[in-house]
């Protein structure tokens, strides 16, 4: 059971082949066993994922069918769960027990599913590689002596080691795209604003948006449709109906024109070079018809990136004082110095760099020569997207430079670390809609496909990505057979 995907459970839970208690044990027995070696978890909600399972197959008894009822999933600890601790990989929420669901939470429990625990990440969502965590470093499933990708990469790693069919992320300039890349499975990041921001803890308000892991296009697009949608509680999500993605994506494929930009291919790995040329032969020989093009302030993405991201940061951040909730210092003489201690004790070294960082940006003096640029290149990346969505119908390109790289071995260089980011992140400032699926190997480790559309576009990625699949079987490989 662990291997079938979302699809197939949602299936042989409505056959009653398996019930919402056995498939939540099963998950939950998994995890025990195997994820101490992954560190996948922060915290495992045996006892309630038991009684809504339970709770589940009640239901299920007198006849009573929710859109997902009884399948397993994990939540990213960024988001407020009730009664369920909420750290954001972080000391400062270590003892953070929400009163309230986020959104999404409330929507995949509407749904039906079944929360077995939060997953680890990268302190407050900043970092590439799940190495900022306070709670130590996620390891990759395909090779633990290498990094699962940030700040996502615990959900990532549960769905690729088999720990669960499907979990949430968060995407601020890569953090789906680029764990699920590094991982072997399908990771997407829907438009800014289709996915309700509510109750998902912010590191970056214009950038951050939810979306989810899974092993196939055809499962991403079952969660999406039920995680999207305009949410009174968030003045950022939008009002555009939502379509039923699950049913667009195995539509018969339709032709499409699909843009490769040349700055996505300067300099790239050989080997990385050689999968994703072979994959766009696949795609041609099925239909599908490419044109060259080109994103020319996509280069900048990463600089404006990290102005624009840690600013916002440093404001989101500073209602962490030590005052209403999260860590407080002990011993302290004055408010100031329980202002100063609680937040220098609590918060690590990547979340003080970039509060520094984009304080220093918005600071007298220095906001026009930074912050105001940042804005403007973003402004042009926006542009550039715009002008070519009137060309293509989608963009495609490598989700990441390389495969997967070795624990350590970026943490002492910030600027490399960022670099690994440098496919994903104008996604992110233009608020486009994209998605990683696998696309093959370099040296047994994964390689992603990143598929970019116009806003409001998921339909189309999703489309593209399950005629893909349907296609090539890189997506049913496992870390198991390696």
């Amino acid at each position: 059971m662990h291997n079938k995907t979302v699809s197939e459970l949602k299936k042989a839970i409505e056959k009653k082949e398996v019930s919402s208690l056995e498939l939540t044990s099963l998950f939950i027995n998994r995890i025990k066993n195997m994820d101490p070696e992954l560190n996948s978890f922060i915290t495992l909600t045996e006892e309630h994922a038991i009684d809504k399972a339970k709770i589940i197959d009640k239901e299920i008894s007198k006849g009573i069918l929710r859109p997902l009822s009884g399948i397993p999933l994990a939540q990213k600890d960024i988001f407020c769960t009730k009664d369920i601790k909420t750290t954001c990989g972080s000391k400062m929420l270590d003892n953070f027990i929400s009163p309230y669901d986020a959104t999404v939470v409330e929507k995949l429990n509407d749904a039906g599913m079944v929360i077995v625990g939060k997953t680890n990440m990268d302190e407050f969502a900043m970092g590439s590689s799940n190495e900022t965590s306070f709670f130590g470093d996620v390891k990759n499933p395909w090779d633990k002596d290498y990094v699962p990708g940030g700040s996502s990469g615990g959900s990532a790693a549960s769905v690729s080691a088999r720990l669960i069919p499907c979990s949430t992320g968060t995407d601020t300039g890569g953090s789906i795209r680029q764990p699920a890349s590094l991982t072997g499975i399908c990771g997407i990041k829907p438009t800014y604003g289709r996915v309700s921001r509510f109750g998902m803890i912010a590191f970056a308000s214009s950038l951050d948006q939810a979306g989810v892991f899974t092993r196939t296009a055809e499962d991403s697009a079952i969660l999406l449709t039920h995680i999207s949608g305009f949410d009174p509680k968030d003045s950022t999500s939008s009002k555009n109906p939502v379509p039923d993605y699950a049913a667009d994506c195995t539509k018969k494929f339709k032709s499409l024109i699909i843009g490769i930009p040349s700055e996505f291919l300067d300099g790239l790995d050989d080997k990385v070079r050689e999968v994703f040329d072979e994959n766009i032969r696949i795609l041609e020989k099925n239909g599908c018809k490419f044109k060259k093009i080109s994103l020319k302030s996509s280069k900048l993405g990463v600089s404006a990136y990290q102005v624009v991201a840690p600013a916002e940061c440093s404001s989101n951040l500073s209602r962490y004082d030590g005052v209403r909730f999260g860590y407080r210092a002990k011993n302290v003489k004055n408010i100031e110095e329980l202002y100063k201690k609680s937040r220098s004790e609590a918060f690590g070294p990547e979340v003080k760099r970039r509060i520094l960082i984009g304080t220093y940006a918005l600071s007298a003096g220095y906001y026009d020569a930074y912050y105001l640029k940042a804005q403007k290149i973003r402004k042009i990346i926006s542009n550039e997207f715009e002008d070519a969505f009137k060309e293509v119908d989608l963009i495609l390109g490598p989700t990441t430079p390389d495969t997967a790289f070795k624990l350590g071995e970026k943490t002492n260089d910030p600027i490399a670390m960022y670099l690994s980011d440098v496919f994903t992140v104008s996604t992110n400032l233009a608020g486009l809609p994209a998605m990683s699926i696998p696309m093959g190997f370099k040296n047994n480790l994964p390689l992603g496909l990143q598929i970019i559309g116009n806003h409001f576009d998921e339909s189309k990625i999703l489309s593209l990505a399950h005629h893909y699949q349907n296609l090539t079987d890189w997506h049913t490989k496992s870390p198991q057979e390696n």
